[in-house]
């Protein structure tokens, strides 16, 4: 599979979804990376005209978890997020940020992702961390 059909599949999956809400979309991937961007505007800011923390949190778990899924490739198999840490450096009024998620550990059960977050100009925007558990189907 393509990068482009890989990335329409994943985009996919964001039907109906909070990612869809944030419309928050995969842009780009690689071998050990998967990227999406999310707008800044009103709808994700917070009170003081910035975007909120919790929509870059909800940005940062999708992408972490996401990126689990897609390079585990076992359909017998679901991810799910059980931690996720992060750390707001900048603020941002508009425009758009980008969600990376690189693997710092890819285990049987438990995986471990670096998600920077940067705007256009390659400011960090906030840096996290999220844990996601690997589990049998049910």
């Amino acid at each position: 599979m393509n990068k482009q059909e890989s990335l329409t599949i994943l985009n996919n999956y964001n039907k109906n979804t909070l990612m869809e809400t944030l419309e928050i979309e995969f842009v780009d991937l690689g071998d050990d990376f998967i990227t999406a961007k999310m707008p800044v505007t009103p709808k994700v800011h917070q009170p003081y005209g910035i975007l909120h923390g919790g929509a870059t949190a909800a940005l940062a778990e999708s992408v972490g978890s996401c990126a689990s899924a897609f390079f585990l490739r076992d359909s017998s198999k679901i991810v799910k997020g059980i931690e996720l840490s992060i750390n707001h450096i900048k603020s941002k009024r508009e425009g758009h940020v980008f969600a990376t998620a690189k693997a710092i550990h890819k285990g049987r059960t438990t995986h471990l992702w670096e998600v920077r977050i940067v705007d256009e100009d390659d400011n960090l925007i906030s840096l996290c961390k999220i844990t996601n558990i690997v589990l049998d189907k049910q």
